[in-house]
């Protein structure tokens, strides 16, 4: 009786808890993980899987990396970098029990049921022949025992396969591929412990753990399937380096080619993921780059609807609302906070004049403008303008020259205090937002 009163119970908070968590959602940004295609199908596709369970940056990441900064020349992949978008953000293995453990069996009353349905139908598309899933491990895996972080229960910076060999017409030899994978990936070691080693976890001969992930799943239905592990012992960017050149080598396996938009180091890797971040807002009259941005924006103006309607330069970037708090988060990492200045929005789009260091410039909405010395907002009667931080006797804010020293540091959103906000108003609804960036 009273087993089945807590459990009751147990079940009552998870449905609480997943309908507080959506119920803080914007409405137009759900937790639905993303299927990017690149290149061209050719029935000889690769689908890279990361973010099963959200503690695991490094796999996540190296999806989302390859979504956005590679390029596919030859050959088809697919990409799905946040399979379980919650347990991301949540920065949780699992909120609802381990994903990665409900490719067996599963009631349809489980949260997500839905998400397991739904990658299981990639899985199982005949264009898809060879899936990769990417986990970070804990320690360094060793098929002999050296010591307790380097032993064969540790599962760190190693390529998993449930058995050696496949009856299928394609990339039938499991075993054979893991070592291409690693021989290359050792190949290019940043240091001699981050050895990789062939992990074969003999699944079919009584594994009743593994059964139940997605590799298991995949090769059940006929397709080679790999697990990429690299170590939690590692920071984030050096783990993502080493998915990254294993899933260099699979594509080489496949025939596949590509092109990448960075170095393929371990301070290219780290540039790749810090640099270039941003989210743009309502139809880009709002652009706010994320690598130095403050952790928490005051007065930022949010539509009266609540909703927030934002492009992002990368699908691990999303927008959570709690409260009048709008937070920004890419991958489990929260990068800032908006307290809402709720208004109504301006239907139009317009360009607005400035003098850059003396030169005029006709600026689009969401534009980051870089100056060296000053810059002037031309004054406009369609328009009232708020430049954040910058206080004069006379309340004058267009058509004067503004260095950097005549705007308050603290109302930067960047922390080294270089960009600022120019706001536009027309009829007292928010028309759109220029960024000034001093160069030094």
């Amino acid at each position: 009786m009273v087993f089945d009163l807590n459990r009751g119970i147990l079940k009552l908070y998870k449905i609480f808890l997943l309908a507080f968590f959506t119920s803080t959602l914007v409405a137009n940004n759900t937790l639905n993980f993303s299927l990017i295609k690149k290149g061209i199908d050719d029935n000889n596709t690769l689908l890279i899987i990361g973010g099963i369970q959200g503690d695991e940056p490094g796999g996540f990441i190296s999806a989302s990396l390859l979504s956005t900064h590679y390029e596919i020349t030859k050959g088809s992949v697919w990409i799905v970098p946040n399979l379980n978008f919650y347990s991301i953000i949540k920065r949780s293995r699992g909120p609802y029990g381990d994903m990665n453990r409900k490719f067996a069996t599963l009631s349809k009353k489980d949260p997500e049921y839905e998400t397991i349905q739904r990658i299981k139908s990639y899985i199982k598309d005949e264009r898809v022949k060879l899936i990769v899933n990417l986990h970070d491990g804990s320690g360094y895996y060793r098929p002999t025992y050296i010591d307790n972080l380097h032993s064969p229960y540790r599962w760190g910076q190693c390529s998993i396969i449930d058995q050696t060999k496949l009856n299928i017409q394609k990339y039938s030899n499991l075993k054979e591929i893991s070592q291409q994978v690693v021989k290359y990936v050792n190949k290019n070691l940043l240091k001699d412990e981050h050895k990789y080693h062939v992990h074969n976890t003999r699944t079919k001969e009584g594994d009743k753990e593994m059964e139940k992930t997605l590799t298991y799943f995949a090769i059940n239905n006929g397709k080679a399937a790999f697990g990429n592990e690299a170590s939690k012992s590692l920071a984030t960017h050096t783990r993502v380096y080493y998915h990254l050149l294993a899933l260099e080598k699979y594509m080489d396996i496949m025939g596949i080619e590509y092109k990448r938009n960075f170095r393929m180091d371990s301070k290219g890797v780290y540039a790749a993921i810090n640099n270039d971040i941003y989210i743009s807002l309502y139809d880009n009259r709002i652009k706010l780059p994320l690598s130095e941005i403050r952790g928490f924006l005051k007065y930022f103006p949010i539509k009266k609807d609540q909703i927030i309607d934002f492009k992002a330069s990368n699908p691990l970037m999303k927008i959570v609302k709690k409260g009048n708090i709008y937070t920004i988060h890419y991958g489990n990492r929260r990068l800032s906070k908006l307290k809402a200045d709720y208004q109504e929005y301006n239907k139009k789009n317009d360009k607005v004049s400035f003098l850059i260091d003396g030169e005029p410039r006709d600026i689009a909405f969401g534009t980051i403008v870089n100056v060296s010395k000053n810059f002037l907002v031309k004054h406009d009667e369609n328009f009232r303008v708020n430049i954040i931080g910058y206080t004069n006797k006379q309340k004058i804010e267009t058509d004067v020259n503004i260095n950097k020293k005549q705007i308050a540091k603290r109302f930067s959103i960047d922390k080294k205090g270089y960009i600022y906000r120019v706001e536009y108003y027309s009829k007292d609804k928010f028309a759109g937002m220029v960024l000034i960036k001093f160069m030094s």
